[in-house]
């Protein structure tokens, strides 16, 4: 597991990163890393993610059953705290958490729909099937709750109405997934214009899921090592 240094230098570079390619603006999105048995350091509230500083980042400790800012915290931990919490207890493969509002994939999501990934190679790896989670108000444990049904299963989640979460067993994965979802919809909608995407052969299918699940064994043993620590 990386120093508290490392992984507060490696959220401020996923954040400019979100920013400067488009996922986010204004105060949107939120990103947090796991940092210990039951905490997590993730990125606070109010404050742009481009403006987001390695002092501003707040750990949260959640062995409480919820989460709460550990003593000194300076500033505010995101609303979004408490699907980042939700998370990190469900899936103990998860190392990082990335929530930005993507706009072409939350364009998706705000007609109704999730991105088919059997139509690209690299979404299918990459991605696996996107869960499609419907609308709550954000902000508060009901988006925890309302992606609980899909959290064992998947590492991308689009929301209705609202943006895309990913996760990953490292802070470097769960941001280039986020980059790959925008990037697959930005092809599925030109697809659209051009009559539409053909999916890929069921077989091609078949070995690329295949492929995705053994890079996920391998992902998880780093942390496999972590929780016995």
């Amino acid at each position: 597991m990386p120093t508290s240094r490392v992984s507060r230098r490696q959220v401020v570079t996923v954040c400019r990163r979100l920013y400067d390619r488009g996922l986010i603006a204004g105060t949107d999105g939120n990103v947090s890393v796991r940092t210990g048995r039951g905490t997590m350091l993730i990125t606070p509230a109010g404050i742009s993610k481009v403006d987001v500083s390695e002092n501003d980042l707040v750990e949260v400790a959640w062995d409480d059953g919820g989460g709460r800012a550990r003593q000194g915290a300076v500033a505010r931990a995101s609303t979004e705290q408490a699907m980042h919490v939700r998370l990190y207890r469900r899936r103990e493969d998860v190392a990082a958490v990335v929530h930005a509002h993507p706009p072409i994939a939350t364009a998706f999501a705000a007609a109704g729909e999730t991105l088919p990934t059997n139509v690209l190679p690299e979404m299918i790896y990459q991605l696996g099937n996107i869960a499609y989670v419907p609308f709550v108000v954000p902000g508060s444990v009901a988006v925890a709750d309302a992606m609980e049904p899909y959290i064992s299963e998947h590492d991308v989640f689009l929301f209705a109405n609202h943006g895309a979460t990913t996760v990953g067993a490292s802070l470097a994965i769960a941001h280039q997934r986020m980059e790959s979802l925008e990037h697959g919809a930005h092809i599925v909608w030109a697809a659209r214009t051009l009559g539409g995407a053909r999916p890929l052969p069921a077989e091609a299918v078949t070995l690329l899921q295949a492929a995705r699940r053994d890079a996920a064994t391998v992902q998880r043993t780093p942390n496999d090592s972590r929780r016995r620590s």
